[in-house]
């Protein structure tokens, strides 16, 4: 977001320990906290979320981390810059890939529905950068976590009722730092939206949205 078997990453021998050496074409599990890849790592590999959540970030030169997007199901991560990964990317929770060998895409006689699913994935993570880009220069801090809940309702929320569920496996400061806000401001906004009571929160990582409409309205920026 800007979302079979399966074998798992400590099953596979590794060079490096943080991160799995990943046969091609395949399934592959990862922990939460391993890295699936570096930034400036050769981008060797491209990478389908079959299920579970990745944490793709930079860091800037002052040092500050920038979270640039959530891997969620059905999102594809790995797509080179000059040849390398231009991001960290790592797993918050168990995360299971479908993995593709880039020397294998760039051939002629290669899979032609899976060239077309990733082209369909690579303009799809263009459109979501150019968004998420307008969000970061025009939107509100209530705005802007609106949007953010609003996404994740509509691509991973559980149905409860006339409710929406949804479970967020990052922090409040990964939140702040995709969000390009202050952990603090991302604490106060939560507040404020529970005091409204467009929200409940249950046991910190779980949102309960109980005014869809309303948080609709002030992510489009139509909070009067």
């Amino acid at each position: 977001m800007y979302v079979t078997a399966t074998q798992s990453a400590d099953d596979i021998p590794s060079t490096t320990p943080s991160r799995p050496n990943i046969i091609r074409n395949r399934t592959v599990t990862i922990k939460p906290g391993k890295h699936l890849f570096l930034e400036g790592d050769p981008a060797d590999r491209i990478y389908e979320v079959a299920s579970g959540v990745l944490r793709l970030t930079r860091i800037m030169e002052d040092g500050r981390r920038q979270v640039i997007a959530f891997g969620y199901p059905g999102d594809t991560v790995g797509f080179p810059s000059d040849g390398m990964y231009h991001t960290d990317c790592d797993a918050l929770v168990p995360t299971t890939l479908v993995v593709h060998r880039r020397s294998d895409l760039e051939t002629a006689c290669g899979d032609a529905a899976l060239h077309q699913r990733l082209l369909i994935a690579a303009l799809r993570e263009i459109s979501a950068m150019q968004d998420h880009f307008m969000m970061l220069g025009r939107k509100s801090s209530i705005e802007k976590l609106a949007s953010f809940l609003q996404v994740l309702a509509n691509r991973v929320g559980e149905h409860l009722g006339d409710y929406n569920q949804v479970t967020l496996p990052m922090t409040r400061a990964d939140i702040a730092d995709f969000l390009g806000l202050t952990t603090e401001t991302v604490s106060r906004t939560f507040t404020q939206l529970r005091k409204s009571g467009i929200i409940a929160i249950d046991h910190v990582n779980t949102v309960i949205i109980l005014k869809p409409i309303a948080l609709r309205s002030i992510a489009e920026g139509d909070d009067t």
